[in-house]
């Protein structure tokens, strides 16, 4: 039986990790974009092209970016004192789900994402996308726009977006660069994550909105930064994100390092992080290296949070390392955690394995654990074990 506080956590923690990677549409189903040809300069109102994303109100300049990206860039910077914008688009990675700010959808369509007035936004996803024509485009196209925010001659914060979002710039200068090359974008993303200051600055750091985007690019290089985020050496919040970005975005490539991190990483924090990591791959892999973390990890609380991961999962290989972990973690703290594991499972499964344990398990601790559950059931099979225990 899966108890909804449960399930709203996990929603919480996928949010929260969007949310904090300063994502305004994020994740997203894009349409096909090209290099423009040529700079124009717009007063403020709505600038649409096929090239760009829908950019309104906004002072638009477009420019190549040249033989480099990072000059490009502080050129661009180099004059900011005030606020404005600079964007640009590459490939995205394929499957993910659209994400829109402020659950701004229009008929399924990413509604308007207003730069300038983001706090307290929060994001919508969706598997597919109904355009405004009635078609359903069930794996979007394969864009992704860059944000990067200059002010006082700096970047202060980065986002990404879809281009089927309508960009609010604020009323403020907005530059669009051309012809940038993925891996130009990804080592220029990565600088923002290489300072020890990327947990100071919150949920919507400069480097969290860098991470979020190295993620979504599609160019290996990105598996390649994110590798190099995970290092031992790495600082431990820079880890925990990285990894979790392996398993929601990177597919194979992803697991394959999440599985070294499950086995080397030393720190337990960032292990039962990575159990959470592998519970969000579609990788066949992931299950199976979840099960051995709830085996063989030599600390309780990883063994503990991937009994947690795993309930979420459900299945019969979930159920049965569950109720081994019951049976023979030497652990009593794990075996309580594995109980509560069983109360998050489909009722069907859970509630019978729950009375199971409740008459049988040797260790009073565990059985008290088993009762506790069962009455916040509210299964009627429940109620029929407490009133035979009760009878007796």
């Amino acid at each position: 039986m899966r108890e909804k506080p449960a399930v709203s956590s996990l929603q919480r923690i996928l949010g929260f990790a969007m949310i904090m990677a300063g994502i305004s549409c994020a994740a997203v189903q894009l349409a096909n974009g090209g290099a423009l040809a040529a700079s124009a300069q717009t007063s403020p109102g709505v600038a649409q092209s096929t090239e760009t994303p829908r950019i309104e109100n906004a002072k638009l300049e477009t420019r190549a970016a040249g033989a480099s990206l990072e000059a490009a860039i502080r050129e661009i910077a180099g004059t900011a004192d005030k606020a404005e914008w600079v964007g640009y688009h590459v490939d995205q990675i394929t499957g993910e789900r659209g994400v829109c700010c402020n659950n701004n959808w229009n008929d399924g369509n990413c509604g308007t994402c207003r730069l300038e007035k983001e706090a307290g936004a929060t994001n919508s996803a969706t598997n597919s996308t109904t355009h405004t024509d009635g078609k359903i485009s069930l794996e979007g196209s394969r864009q992704l726009v860059v944000l990067y925010r200059l002010e006082a001659r700096k970047v202060v914060k980065i986002r990404v977006a879809s281009d089927d979002c309508v960009l609010d710039a604020g009323g403020l200068p907005f530059v669009w660069l051309t012809g940038v090359r993925a891996t130009e974008s990804v080592a220029l993303l990565a600088t923002y994550l290489r300072g020890s200051d990327f947990e100071d600055h919150g949920d919507h750091g400069i480097g969290h909105g860098a991470l979020t985007a190295i993620a979504l690019h599609a160019d290996s290089s990105a598996d390649h930064a994110l590798e190099s985020f995970v290092a031992p050496e790495q600082r431990e919040g820079l880890r925990r994100q990285a990894a979790f970005w392996m398993g929601a975005a990177r597919g194979k490539a992803g697991l394959t390092a999440l599985q070294h991190m499950a086995r080397t990483d030393p720190s337990s924090d960032v292990r039962a992080h990575v159990a959470f990591a592998l519970s969000v791959s579609h990788e066949a892999g992931a299950l199976d290296e979840m099960i051995r973390m709830a085996h063989d990890d030599m600390s309780s609380h990883v063994r503990g949070q991937a009994l947690f991961w795993l309930a979420q999962k459900a299945g019969k290989k979930a159920v049965g390392t569950i109720t081994g972990a019951i049976d023979n973690d030497p652990d009593t703290d794990v075996k309580k955690k594995a109980v509560f594991a069983l109360s998050q499972l489909p009722k069907d499964e859970g509630v019978p394995k729950l009375i199971e344990v409740a008459q049988t398990n040797h260790n009073p601790a565990v059985r008290k654990q088993a009762m506790f559950w069962l009455g916040q059931s509210n299964d009627p099979r429940a109620l029929q074990f407490f009133e035979k225990v009760l009878s007796q």
